[in-house]
């Protein structure tokens, strides 16, 4: 019985949801919707019966856009489209302004380079003057010369024929006139030797020779400058941060000076700050593109520069505190008169140093490509180069930059040598 009573009321609640609905909510679906009963105890797989064309028109027609909405649209995209044409022009406009800017600085370079030029036409013009009245006084002294010599050759000649005909006349024959040459030639002891100094005339070959040496001074100097110039264009400022300072190390209050000093200066420890190695971070990471910065070493015997990833350890006197003994570091290096190229706590000996100390340091990075150089201001002569072409040296060392990197500064306490005190990061 209670099995039947189940059956029975289940059956009534199927029957009760067959039940059409309330003629005020979506009256239009009575004669168009079949309903199913979905049992969650049948397997199978349940279709829907398709829409009737009455109801499928119905919701289509239920869809579409009015034409508020349409006109509304329209303008919308008009607008779309106008902005979009003024977007258009403004590139076009910026193009062609791209074009100008660059003719009009190409001839403003154009300017420059034909200054220089026509200073050294002038100059050259001078120098070929010089030259040219100097070869007129010589030639002036050297006509005057001449015609003493020429003088004397007429003279000597003169005699040599007043000599031939007395020579050839019996002393009956000789008149008063042939005596009287002939005593003149018996008195000419010897003929004329040249003067000392006319074996002085002539261009002034020491001159010439310094003036050759001044051009070939100021050749190199000009041919350092212009490829300066290049780095220059990439000239970033560069300050010390002093939190990373060393105890020992004073900063000027620009930032750009620092200074060696015998007493540690009482300060808060700070976890950024190198408290074994007398070294300095600059402020400003280098990250993309390309950077360059000069540093004035003229005043320390014995110096480091270089960069490093601010991941570099700070703290303690090991390797990985010291610039260029490991792979977070790379730097050139003064220590016992001797420069050397430094990383990965591996060396070269740097190339290009001449006879001189170095005075300034460049420093040029291109960060994108992982390359990093070091020169010698003075010369523009190359220190040493990092790249990732370069790698057997310093076992895989030279790889694309995995971080920011920091210009970095240290102070080396020589063997032998007074302690430096002074270096300098360039301002122009």
């Amino acid at each position: 019985m209670a099995e039947e009573k189940a059956i029975s009321s289940g059956q009534s609640l199927r029957d009760s949801s067959l039940v059409a609905p309330s003629s005020g909510v979506h009256s239009a679906l009575q004669d168009t919707l079949s309903y199913t009963l979905l049992d969650s105890n049948d397997d199978r797989v349940v279709q829907p019966f398709p829409r009737s064309p009455k109801l499928q028109k119905k919701l289509a027609k239920a869809a579409q856009p009015t034409k508020e909405q349409l006109s509304r649209r329209i303008e919308e995209l008009q607008a779309e489209k106008s902005k979009t044409e003024a977007h258009i022009q403004s590139l076009k406009k910026r193009r062609a302004d791209l074009s100008r800017s660059t003719e009009v600085r190409k001839q403003q370079v154009c300017e420059r380079f034909e200054g220089m030029r026509a200073v050294l036409k002038q100059d050259e013009q001078t120098v070929l003057d010089s030259l040219e009245m100097d070869l007129r006084r010589t030639r002036t002294r050297m006509d005057q010369v001449l015609k003493n010599w020429t003088q004397h050759l007429e003279q000597v000649t003169k005699s040599i024929s007043g000599t031939e005909r007395a020579l050839n006349k019996t002393s009956k024959d000789v008149d008063d006139d042939d005596a009287e040459v002939l005593a003149e030639n018996l008195s000419f002891s010897s003929f004329k030797k040249p003067d000392a100094s006319e074996k002085e005339i002539g261009l002034n070959k020491e001159r010439f020779e310094q003036l050759l040496e001044t051009l070939s001074s100021i050749s190199r100097q000009l041919r350092v400058q212009l490829q300066r110039k290049t780095l220059l264009l990439d000239l970033t400022p560069v300050v010390i941060d002093r939190q990373t300072c060393h105890g020992q190390i004073t900063v000027t209050s620009d930032g750009r000076g620092l200074f060696f000093s015998d007493s540690v200066r009482s300060a808060p420890e700070n976890p950024l700050q190198f408290d074994r190695v007398c070294c300095a971070l600059g402020s400003s990471p280098v990250a993309a593109g390309q950077s360059y910065w000069e540093v004035d070493v003229r005043c320390c015997s014995t110096w480091a520069v270089g960069v490093a990833y601010g991941s570099m350890e700070r703290k303690g006197k090991d390797k990985g505190s010291k610039l260029g003994r490991n792979r977070n570091s790379w730097c050139v290096e003064l220590r016992n008169g001797q420069l050397s190229a430094w990383h990965n706590d591996r060396h070269v000996a740097c190339q290009g140093l001449g006879q001189t100390l170095l005075e300034r340091v460049g420093v040029w990075v291109n960060y994108d490509k992982g390359q990093l150089m070091f020169y010698d201001v003075e010369t523009m002569c190359l220190l040493q180069r990092f790249s990732a072409a370069l790698t057997p040296v310093f076992d895989r060392a030279h790889h694309q930059f995995t971080e920011p990197l920091y210009p970095a500064i240290r102070f080396l306490r020589p063997e032998t040598q007074m302690w430096p005190n002074h270096m300098e990061l360039c301002q122009y």
